[in-house]
């Protein structure tokens, strides 16, 4: 018998299979092969069709169960995770009345920023523990504002992952965890913002019943058989934003629990039981999976820009075949790369950073005595300090580091990013293979609540190796001061 689990990104979608006994991934499937369209009808504007996203998590059941020789009785359970912050609204009919704004589209920065500044700093990192931002309470004002006659039809809203439950099921629920992450919910109320729907003027009808993340939501019904080839009566166990659900994937529940991820940007998500927003201008909050009043689990997550993405493009400009050849050559050059420094934040305004845009600096090269190599180690490096840099700022907001883990992806393969950021953090980093899918499926057989149980399934299954910390921090330390340096020579002069 086995849990099915989707990752609904914005490029893809995967689904995976896992054994429901022993946890283990059966399989894990990836629709369509190439990526998904995206609509930008303006600079900053990104929209995707939901019926799109629907289309390809039935053609990729489809290909699961074709290619594992599963039937549709053998899948007992379903867990989404969906990409974050997006925004679909539709009718009393279900039907979407417009494409969905999605987590990378920007046109609400400045609703966000007027929001933030009327309903002031306190109240906002109080209740909200976040500004209001470009989020998806911000993009459904921009909705209100700028086609009134959508946002008059409408009959709720819902995160992608809601959409996509609701298609399995005709039942339109959320979480908190979910309205969380679009800056709808008062914590320190522990109900949905009233004051913040107040302050845009939107109809709380709109807000979803709420359910739990980890329980019976709902089930498939007759027309969800018919479309997705599930069975009706397969209940929907779990439901996530991709970044909990990442932390899920990685046994991440716990205060001093961090996950770490170093993909095309990167993102530190760090578990913890403050209601701290003192940071909430450059740290999001969001309630995590296993999120209750009596026991607060706060997800706070700092996002990097220009992470994979730096390393990509000097992979794509240098005379080098791989990422393997880049990473040889900087372990011929000493820690601190002889001087040479890069400055990794050339993908937009870094929140980190106060929203600055700073772009890619790299510095302090010597045409006489600095090559390649030194270039590579110097990206690797600026990219690890950036993390480090985060990191600092998370502390600064009450954070303690008890255990850190990360996916086996790109930088994370590298022992200079991965040795580096151990080193300066003091701190073992556990490596897994695994991805958001195969937690979602796993996450379906949490509808118990056996949290131990779960732990021990990664643990059995996906550990890959774990980065110790240097003794000899010295290097790390002057290079990483280097760094901060030339940061600030640039943070100061603007």
């Amino acid at each position: 018998m086995y849990y099915i689990g989707f990752d609904l990104g914005s490029s893809s979608i995967k689904a995976a299979l896992v054994e429901i006994s022993t946890g283990k991934s059966i399989g894990v499937v990836q629709e369509p092969k190439t990526e998904m369209s995206m609509l930008a009808l303006k600079n900053g504007w990104a929209e995707q069709k939901p019926e799109e996203w629907w289309k390809h998590i039935c053609k990729a059941i489809e290909n699961l169960k074709k290619t594992y020789n599963v039937s549709r009785t053998q899948i007992k359970g379903i867990g989404i995770s969906y990409q974050m912050h997006g925004l679909v609204l539709v009718d009393k009919e279900g039907k979407p009345l417009r494409k969905s704004i999605i987590w990378c589209d920007s046109r609400a920065v400045e609703i966000g920023k007027e929001a933030f500044a009327n309903i002031g700093s306190e109240k906002s990192s109080s209740h909200l523990l976040n500004s209001p931002a470009n989020f998806t309470a911000s993009k459904l004002k921009w909705v209100k504002d700028n086609e009134p006659e959508v946002y008059n039809k409408a009959y709720k809203f819902m995160l992608p992952g809601d959409y996509i439950a609701y298609r399995f099921s005709n039942k339109i629920n959320t979480t908190i965890s979910g309205l969380s992450e679009g800056i709808f919910w008062d914590f320190k109320n522990d109900t949905v913002a009233d004051f913040l729907l107040d302050y845009y003027g939107i109809d709380k009808s709109l807000v979803p019943e709420i359910v739990d993340t980890f329980g019976l939501q709902s089930v498939v019904d007759e027309k969800g058989e018919e479309e997705s080839t599930l069975a009706a009566g397969t209940p929907i166990f779990y439901r996530a934003g991709d970044q909990p659900n990442n932390a899920l994937s990685l046994n991440v529940f716990n205060p001093g629990d961090v996950a770490a991820t170093g993909g095309t940007s990167g993102v530190v998500y760090a578990v913890t039981e403050s209601l701290s927003g003192k940071e909430s201008t450059r740290v999001n909050n969001f309630a995590h999976v296993n999120y209750k009043k009596s026991v607060p689990r706060i997800g706070k997550l700092l996002n990097i820009n220009g992470a994979g993405i730096q390393y990509r493009w000097l992979l794509n400009n240098l005379s080098v075949d791989s990422y393997d050849e880049m990473n040889q050559l900087a372990l011929n050059v000493p820690v601190g790369s002889d001087g040479v420094c890069m400055l990794p934040f050339g993908n937009g305004a870094e929140r980190m950073l106060n929203n600055r845009e700073i772009g890619t600096r790299l510095v302090n090269l010597n045409l006489n005595n600095h090559q390649k190599g030194h270039v590579c180690r110097a990206a690797l490096e600026g990219i690890a300090f950036s993390f480090v840099y985060g990191m600092d700022i998370l502390k600064s907001d009450g954070i303690d580091i008890n255990v850190m883990r990360a996916g086996n992806d790109n930088l994370f393969r590298s022992e200079i990013f991965a040795n580096t950021v151990a080193t300066l953090i003091n701190q073992e980093i556990e490596i897994y293979n695994t991805t958001g899918a195969i937690g979602a499926a796993r996450a379906a057989g949490l509808h118990e609540g056996d949290f131990e149980s779960y732990g021990k399934l990664v643990e059995d299954n996906d550990h890959v190796m774990t980065f110790m910390p240097f003794k000899d921090k010295a290097p790390y330390l002057k290079a990483y001061e280097n760094w901060k340096k030339e940061l600030n020579l640039i943070l100061n002069n603007k």
